[in-house]
């Protein structure tokens, strides 16, 4: 801007005289002046030093700031770090912009900070930092920077100890915790390859598939089984021997689940002597009866009236209704488990396959991880 006023004051051959000359002159100078002015304002590159001294190794920050209009466009200096500013000045960190919104957004401040540091004592001289604004290159003030020396004592060196051995930090549970919980994990997922391994090998299907179903007391079961004995009349007719083995044995399964003894795989006369302590003597006649006539059929060959077919069919349910419980009403049924199909267990033996290789997969793949990552936290 000078060297234009300059310029200008070459091109008069002779200044104006007077009070006019004077008016004419600062009609002349002030529109330069305000030009200037105006275009300094547009653009404002300023840098500065936390310190202008510091001690060798010792950091500190270079900002640079940019004033500019919010429309223009700013490209900073390409500084990196490691790199140097001068011989001896390096960069060791270079911060993030900041930008600041000035004029309800019609103009910006946008900063970079540099954190520097000096590797000699000397005096140095920080040439100006220079920005591009749209096509104009713009450069901002330089700077100075003492750099002072540490001072070392040589005639005490014992007041200087030697560098401290390598020191063992110590555990850190932050930095184990994803190690422990993946190591937790991989005991699952064998313990769960295990299961499988066991079910596959034995053919057994994992799931079992289990309804509630009411359970029939007894003597229905009884009186049901003597029902259908009593609907088939032709045994009794034709084959008294199988008529009676019907007979005994549905009095032997009532027996068996209303007294709880095995009286499947006792003899006639046994079953009686465990019965006297539970029975009256004219059901146990009843019985003792039903069970004479039984064997002479079987063993000796003794062939029945029609009529004492039916007295012991009759006996029999005599004797059931003697010796009947009634069953609570509240009880809860029993569960019963529902018995798979052949095509239903190999299909659920393939699935319990294809699921213990992708668990040996994935666990192959989690303990090379934690292998990993144990090593990378112990080097």
């Amino acid at each position: 801007m000078i060297r234009e006023i300059r310029n200008k004051l070459k091109t008069i051959s002779s200044p104006p005289k007077g009070r006019w000359g004077v008016f004419l002159l600062l009609c002349f100078l002030l529109p330069l002046m305000g030009v200037g002015g105006s275009a300094k304002a547009q653009v404002q590159v300023d840098v500065k030093l936390d310190s202008l001294q510091m001690f060798i190794g010792q950091q500190m920050d270079l900002t640079l700031s940019v004033t500019l209009d919010a429309k223009q466009k700013l490209v900073m200096p390409d500084i990196k770090k490691g790199q140097e500013l001068i011989p001896d000045i390096e960069v060791v960190e270079v911060g993030k912009p900041d930008t600041a919104v000035l004029n309800d957004g019609k103009r910006l401040t946008v900063s970079q900070a540099y954190t520097i540091t000096a590797w000699d004592s000397a005096f140095y001289y920080l040439p100006p930092m220079q920005v591009m604004v749209d096509t104009t290159r713009y450069e901002s003030k330089s700077l100075a920077l003492k750099v002072y020396t540490v001072d070392v004592d040589t005639l005490h060196l014992d007041q200087y100890f030697p560098p401290n051995g390598i020191m063992e930090l110590p555990f850190q549970w932050a930095e184990w915790r994803m190690v422990v919980l993946g190591s937790l994990l991989f005991l699952l997922m064998l313990a769960c390859i295990g299961v499988l391994f066991y079910h596959v090998k034995h053919g057994k299907p994992i799931v079992r598939f289990i309804r509630r179903k009411k359970k029939l007391p007894p003597h229905q079961v009884a009186m049901s089984e003597i029902e259908r004995i009593k609907s088939e009349r032709k045994w009794a007719e034709e084959d008294s021997k199988e008529y009676y083995t019907l007979l005994t044995d549905t009095l032997r399964n009532y027996i068996r689940d209303r007294y709880g003894f095995n009286a499947m795989e006792m003899t006639s006369n046994e079953i009686i002597e465990r019965l006297i302590a539970e029975n009256n003597e004219e059901a146990l006649d009843e019985l003792r009866e039903i069970f004479r006539t039984a064997d002479l059929v079987k063993f000796a060959k003794y062939s029945t009236l029609i009529n004492e077919n039916d007295a012991n069919l009759v006996a029999a349910v005599e004797y059931v209704n003697q010796t009947k419980i009634e069953p609570d009403p509240n009880a809860k049924p029993e569960p019963e488990v529902i018995k798979e199909t052949d095509q239903k267990r190999l299909t659920q033996i393939k699935i319990m396959r294809t699921a213990m290789i992708v668990l040996g997969v994935l666990s192959l793949a989690l303990l090379a991880w934690i292998i990993w990552r144990s090593v990378d936290l112990l080097m």
